[in-house]
């Protein structure tokens, strides 16, 4: 009987160990799992570029994640209505081509914009435009013209 309740008291703690064995394995495994959630959070890399033409000013702040690039712009003309928006879209090189959705006249608008971005500057492209689908949107990608772009300079993120 002696051996009996010894074996007994064995077997238990055995069956205790293994079960807690395989907690510390399982909540490894969770604090693992939480890490690698963690690691996927990206924080964007971000830049913002203005400019200021007499009473005229525009902001544009630009942040890429590895498949998108999403931003505010903001156009303050003076004694014009303002716009101010949202967009995204992807930046092809040094080429920023993006949907901006913004409020203009107290309407929700959308409207294609593109942006030339390097050197600490970012040059708005112009080219002719046409309606689809309630959206304004480039005719031709390929016959937008930066020369006569307005240039906005880098600026920090901050002052806005």
């Amino acid at each position: 009987m002696k051996y009996l309740h010894m074996f007994i008291s064995l077997a238990t703690v055995a069956a205790v160990s293994c079960n807690e064995s395989n907690r510390s394995a399982e909540t490894a495994n969770s604090k693992d799992t939480s890490k690698a959630i963690e690691n996927k959070i990206m924080i964007p890399a971000s830049s913002c570029y203005s400019t200021t033409t007499g009473k005229d000013s525009i902001f544009l702040k630009v942040e890429v994640f590895p498949n998108v690039v999403t931003g505010n712009l903001s156009y303050n003309f003076h004694e014009k209505d303002s716009n101010k928006g949202e967009f995204e879209g992807k930046l092809n090189g040094d080429t920023l081509i993006a949907e901006y959705k913004f409020m203009s006249e107290g309407k929700l608008s959308t409207r294609q914009v593109i942006f030339l971005i390097k050197n600490d500057i970012a040059v708005e492209g112009y080219g002719n435009m046409e309606e689809k689908n309630g959206k304004m949107l480039f005719t031709s990608i390929k016959e937008i013209n930066f020369g006569r772009g307005l240039v906005l300079k880098k600026v920090p993120c901050g002052a806005h």
